[in-house]
Parts: structure tokens; sequence; C-alpha cells
């Protein structure tokens, strides 16, 4: 609250008028008006009312050193640069070479303009697609919860995961980078899938390959694309998570 000298003056005065004659408060209006209008007879009355404030500038730069400032610059809203990948640990030895690729890739088309992995498992072609698609949740933690026999690649990077579990749906949806080659990535899912008794179709539309195939009512799909400086990037479908 600012308290002026004016005020400090003219308050003692205000209240004694509450107990005096119309004399004394005629006196006292034209006090408050000497006061007001900057007629004070008073020589050291009127300096100290014209006199500037003193500051103390040592007081004035500690003060509001605890209040909220804005920062230095505007926030760049610049995302971190991702590190490397991590070494591919998985021994190319060990897999079955994927059949050569057809170049009718009809998944290739539907993949198309997915813009998330709910909608990329909308698009797909099992009986409970839209419907399971359609209680999808996002969490990192169905990565964890994919098809024992279609794992999570060793190493990889995930980017986004997505499943849905209600109403017999057991929908697993994921993202990832490797620093496996592309071919490696799809040898490495065709020896899960013809290991675990799944079918394994390869198609490609140039850019872009597709690994698919059932067993029985279960299904998966991966979409491998080569990745700029090297290893794979990877969409993968199944409706048989854990």
């Amino acid at each position: 609250m600012t308290f002026s000298l004016r005020s400090a003056l003219l308050l003692p005065l205000a209240l004694a008028a509450c107990n005096r004659s119309s004399t004394d408060q005629q006196d006292l209006n034209s006090l408050d008006a000497e006061l007001t209008n900057g007629a004070v007879r008073d020589p050291a009355v009127a300096e100290s009312l014209g006199s500037q404030i003193m500051v103390d500038p040592r007081l004035a730069q500690s003060s509001n050193t605890d209040a909220v400032r804005p920062p230095p610059r505007p926030d760049s809203g610049g995302v971190p640069p991702e590190g490397p990948l991590n070494t591919d640990p998985v021994d190319a030895k060990t897999l079955q070479r994927a059949p050569a690729p057809s170049n009718d890739c009809p998944e290739c088309k539907t993949a198309n303009g997915a813009l998330t992995l709910g909608a990329l498992a909308e698009r797909q072609k099992t009986p409970d697609a839209g419907a399971c698609a359609r209680q999808i949740g996002y969490s990192a933690g169905w990565a964890n919860r994919l098809p024992a026999d279609l794992p999570l690649y060793p190493g990889a990077r995930l980017t986004e995961a997505a499943g849905a579990d209600r109403d017999g749906c057991r929908l697993r949806v994921v993202s990832f980078a490797s620093a496996a080659p592309m071919q490696k990535m799809l040898d490495y899912y065709f020896t899960k899938a013809r290991t675990a008794g799944y079918s394994a179709g390869h198609s490609t539309d140039g850019k872009q390959h597709v690994l698919g195939g059932v067993r029985g009512n279960d299904a998966y799909v991966v979409y491998v694309t080569a990745r700029v400086g090297g290893g794979s990037d990877v969409d993968m479908v199944s409706n048989a998570g854990r």
C-alpha cells in the first residue's frame, strides 16, 4: 500500500476535525487546499512535498529477486537429435533368406497415408481389424506384449506402440528403428514366422517391403523401409499379442 507524506499530514487533521467546530473545519479545509494546490506557506513542508524520493540503488537491484522472469530468448521448439542406433546383435548366419519379393504390393498401398498406428491397424484385412483398431490405446508397454514368436527386433529403438485387449482383441502395433539393414530385417521376421508356423509372403513397391502371413486366425504384417544413413524403419501389426 502507498502512503504519501500528504496523506500522513491529512489523516490526523481529518480525525481531529470530527470533534471540532465549524470554524476549525474551515481552517482545516483551507489547509487541505494549500496542500492540494501546492500553496504551502511553511517552506520546510513545501520542500518535503516537492522533493524527489531517495532510492538506494543497491536495494533497488536486489528487489524482486524471487520474481518469475521471462526466458532470455524464445523457445526454439526444436527436438533434440536422436542418438546413434544400437549395434545390431543378431547373427545373420542364424537366419533364413526371405523369398524374392513380388512387385504387386497392395499392402504398400494400404499403408500409404496411414498417419497413426491405429489407422494402419484399421486397414488390415483381418476380420477384426476395424473393431479392434477403434479400441486402440497407446503405450510403450504394448511392445512387450507382442507375440512371443514375433518379438521386437533385438536392440531396436522403439518409436511408438499401441494395442487393444477388449472384446477378444489381441491387437499389437509397433514402430521401431534398427541398425539392421532392410534385407536382414526381412530375413529375421521371415525366419521367426516360418519357425512359428506362419505363412510368409513378400512384396514391394520398390521402396517399402512388406512381409506378412497367417496361422489359422492369427496374422501379422511387417512393413520395412531402408533408413536414411543405414538401418531400417519398421512398422509391425499382429492380431495375436500376449
